[in-house]
């Protein structure tokens, strides 16, 4: 795809939410079930049925996924498809690239072993490695704009409020 064949595709549906603001509002879902007789969590993820379960570091066998690595996947993939796209729409060749993301954690906070230590992520770093001709202040534009679109990105960064409830069914 070139970048005339991006914008093409995404001009009606930029006009339409330039018109109607309401119709870009869109709610994504998740859904899991708890597993019966494991320390699991079985996923649907759209494609497929994955199961999350407790990370090695905690008790867990290794055999499922973790949902830490997961967070790490999905910004890969956010960040990944958005780099392309942004590089696609900027005429700018990549003939190859990688993008990795990692992430600190004390597992003494999840496991309640320290109260100081903190429950979570306590640094991730996401790196991009391109095979391009591109000068350096198009890369630099490229990473400041894939940085502001990503959506998996910006939802780290930015910490937005999440509501959180419990019920009986």
């Amino acid at each position: 795809m070139d970048a005339g064949e991006l914008r093409a595709m995404q001009a009606p549906i930029k006009e339409r939410y330039k018109s109607d603001p309401q119709a870009a509002y869109i709610t994504l879902k998740a859904r899991g079930t708890l597993d019966d007789s494991h320390i699991a969590c079985k996923v649907e993820t759209g494609r497929a049925l994955a199961t999350a379960g407790l990370h090695p570091a905690t008790g867990g066998s290794g055999l499922e996924l973790c949902s830490g690595d997961m967070l790490l996947e999905a910004l890969v993939a956010c960040a990944g498809v958005t780099v392309k796209a942004v590089a696609t729409a900027l005429d700018i060749p990549l003939k190859s690239g990688r993008v990795s993301a990692e992430g600190d954690l004390d597992f003494r906070g999840t496991l309640g072993v320290a109260k100081d230590a903190p429950v979570g992520f306590a640094q991730i770093r996401l790196r991009f490695d391109v095979d391009t001709d591109a000068p350096q202040e198009k890369l630099d534009q490229l990473l400041k704009l894939t940085e502001r679109y990503c959506v998996v990105y910006q939802t780290i960064k930015s910490g937005p409020p999440v509501d959180v409830k419990m019920a009986r069914v």
